[in-house]
């Protein structure tokens, strides 16, 4: 596994959750969610459940595959 250290053990910031309900709402996986905030999909799987964002896909592809 990777090792992540960017923000491994701090707080989450109030932006970082925000950002955690909008990429979320977007469908993205969950690994790139973590990639882009430098957590682990186990701290987002976590955070998430702790404040009731649901991560589940919905029925919609998560990229543009209109061409």
């Amino acid at each position: 596994m990777p090792k992540y250290t960017r923000n491994t053990g701090t707080a989450w910031t109030p932006s970082e959750i925000k950002q955690v309900k909008q990429l979320a709402s977007d469908n993205t996986p969950t690994r790139v969610i973590g990639l882009k905030l430098g957590r682990t999909a186990a701290a987002v799987y976590q955070k998430a459940s702790e404040k009731g964002i649901s991560l589940a896909p919905t029925n919609q592809s998560p990229y543009n595959r209109s061409k």
